[in-house]
């Protein structure tokens, strides 16, 4: 091979257990797997489907050995492409029969075969030195950091990661099938414990991201990058106080602006942020809240984001990262059922529907003419009602 130097048999067979231990880790983080689920894993365990318009579905077929009776019973997960090729790679690798385990130890004396710290069976270094020597750097691999790696601690880091987002507890309960969604929902009911100490590790990192979220919306605005929405005008007020709060210092030296500063200023404002699939929603005042007064609870304390119309509230906003998010929902075709038939009905011509709700997975409403304006518009200045 043109890219690989002269090897021999021993550096060959260590390649071929870093790259098939990579696979097992990048199994583990992107799935959430336990570490007895993956064990389970085997040759001829991916599945694809392909789904209504177009896209593919891949799955890992494994046993869920948790809670249930000796030897486990075969359930399904739903994995990225790129785990469904980390799996293909490993299934080439390894060689084994269709049905016989991937990752399972290669004999009695090779302990957690897989395992970070581990040592090759034939005096090659672990995963990490692996990379982090000669052959990674040659390869141009990000070195690994030093600590133990499992994965547990991976389907922890993942079930933290997926918390950020809308609806992330829900999302958590699902993906990494929890027996009950009080798993998931119900670590902030019980005091103390291992479920209060995650509900408080996802309301710091919920709370870093939206103050990220706000800084980065407050820098757009100083480069002339303007949202827009109902709730624009409201959130470039809020941003021309901070201008003038920043612009404040006492008399002697100059005060520094730096991040620091700017994000203790807009942490206030950063509370207030809740992140929609297509807007931000800027919850500041109930009483001009769209969402509580469609859902006939006006006293409600915070959004719902399930019934969030953006086009119409005049908390919302619309910045550049959604751009694309409207874009693809613009360019969806409508059902069927939409369509004018080709043929008169011997009863007249149907209703066309006053309203359309589209689905889930998509933005609740129409973009607004200030945002397609917006979006084709380079500075992102709002129209002016």
């Amino acid at each position: 091979m043109p890219w690989a130097l002269p090897t021999a048999r021993h550096q060959l067979d260590a390649t071929v257990h870093a790259v098939t231990s990579a696979a097992y880790f990048l199994t583990s983080a992107l799935s959430g797997m336990r570490s007895s689920q993956l064990a389970e894993l085997a040759s001829g365990c991916r599945q694809q489907e392909q789904r209504p318009g177009g896209g593919t579905r891949c799955r890992l077929v494994s046993r869920r050995i948790k809670g249930e009776a000796f030897g486990g019973i075969e359930d399904a997960w739903v994995v990225t492409e790129d785990v469904h090729r980390a799996i293909a790679t490993a299934e080439a690798l390894t060689g084994v029969a269709p049905g016989e385990r991937l990752f399972a130890k290669a004999s009695n004396n090779s302990n957690s075969l897989y395992a970070a710290l581990r040592t090759w069976v034939n005096g090659e270094a672990a995963l990490r030195t692996w990379v982090n020597g000669e052959h990674g750097q040659r390869l141009g691999l990000e070195p690994l950091p030093d600590g133990p790696v499992n994965p547990r601690a991976l389907r922890r880091t993942l079930a933290m990661a997926i918390a950020q987002r809308p609806h992330g507890l829900m999302a958590v309960k699902l993906h990494l099938k929890h027996v009950s969604v009080a798993t998931a929902e119900g670590y902030a009911a019980r005091p103390g414990g291992h479920q209060a100490a995650f509900a408080t590790e996802v309301a710091a990192e919920e709370e870093a991201e939206h103050l990220r979220l706000t800084v980065a919306a407050y820098e757009d605005y100083q480069r002339g990058i303007l949202p827009s929405g109902q709730g624009a005008r409201a959130l470039i007020g809020a941003f021309k106080t901070v201008d003038q709060i920043l612009e404040r210092h006492d008399a002697g030296p100059v005060t520094v602006i730096d991040d620091r500063r700017v994000e203790r200023v807009l942490k206030a404002k950063a509370r207030t942020l809740h992140i929609g699939i297509g807007n931000y929603c800027w919850f500041s005042d109930p009483g001009k809240a769209l969402c509580p007064k469609l859902a006939g609870t006006p006293d409600a304390d915070e959004p719902l984001m399930g019934m969030c119309d953006s086009a119409r509230c005049p908390q919302a906003t619309h910045h550049s990262q959604h751009r694309q998010i409207w874009a693809d929902h613009a360019e969806k075709p409508r059902p069927s059922s939409w369509a004018t038939p080709d043929s008169p009905s011997p009863h007249g011509p149907e209703p066309r529907p006053r309203s359309t709700v589209p689905p889930t997975s998509s933005p609740r409403s129409t973009p607004p003419d200030t945002l397609r304006r917006t979006l084709s518009d380079d500075t992102g200045t709002p129209e002016r009602s």
